[in-house]
């Protein structure tokens, strides 16, 4: 009889911890919220768009400080402001330099690693969110969080060319799918290399729906756009990436690659 009850309660107890860590997992996946989480201003295109497609900017309209090729760098540094950073509006702000000092050491941190625990994140006072902070600060934290030059010669970009498969996309689609379910953003590269229409970093933060038929669909952080979330497709029947069509896009096919998963990466 003892036996037969410790068995299960034991069983009991197992389903019970299974249920909570996939609550957990839930919940931190549904942690990244758009309105708090982005920042204010956006990643300014290099090339004008009509319709998705690029032409030359006039001179005219090309300004000396514009914010472009930084797109890398803003998805990358939200995804590390969600893991190292901690924000209190109710204490004084900080002066320009020790703001500056702090929003570099979040920038510092190995974006691939485990989240830190909320007594151990660098605090931010005086603001409730990053969205909060990078609209009062706009100059200040687009000097601080990276040049976007160095994006173009990532040794994981060399991937477009020898990894284009439907076997890694397939391999890609389950990955995002296992990153998002442990409750971690997943950072990717959107090309269609080697046609030049999108060449691109999102932050995809969301699992929207899900069907065996068309697929996945999924919510984006795109820097391009500070307004709203993107979306990204999975469609299972032809086995690849789709993403919206918009002024800087055509839409359609995309590859996707994961970057700030692991070093090198």
């Amino acid at each position: 009889m003892f036996g037969t009850w410790g068995k299960s309660v034991g069983a009991w107890g197992l389903g019970a911890f299974a249920a909570v860590a996939f609550a957990r997992a839930d919940g931190a996946a549904s942690e990244f919220r758009f309105d708090r989480d982005t920042f204010a201003f956006a990643n300014q295109t290099v090339f004008e768009y009509h319709e998705g497609h690029a032409s030359l900017r006039k001179a005219s309209a090309t300004k000396r400080d514009a914010y472009n090729r930084h797109c890398f760098v803003m998805c990358r540094t939200a995804a590390q402001f969600k893991k190292f950073a901690r924000f209190e509006p109710q204490i004084t702000p900080l002066d320009d330099a020790s703001l500056a000092t702090r929003v570099r050491a979040v920038t510092r941190q190995a974006a691939w690693t485990e989240p830190l625990p909320a007594n151990q994140r660098i605090v931010f006072p005086g603001y409730k969110d990053l969205k909060e902070m990078s609209e009062a600060h706009r100059e200040l934290v687009q000097l601080s969080i990276g040049h976007g030059w160095p994006s173009y010669f990532r040794i994981s970009n060399a991937r477009m060319m020898f990894q284009d498969g439907t076997g890694y996309q397939e391999r890609t689609h389950a990955q995002l799918n296992a990153a998002l379910a442990r409750g971690e953003l997943f950072v990717a590269f959107l090309t269609t290399y080697p046609r030049f229409s999108i060449n691109h970093s999102v932050l995809i933060y969301k699992l929207k729906s899900s069907s065996p038929n068309p697929g996945d669909h999924y919510l984006v952080y795109d820097p391009n756009h500070p307004e709203s979330p993107r979306e990204l497709n999975w469609s299972a029947h032809d086995r690849a990436f789709s993403y919206q069509k918009d002024w800087d896009f055509v839409g359609g096919f995309v590859r996707v690659y994961q970057v700030y998963g692991k070093p090198l990466q």
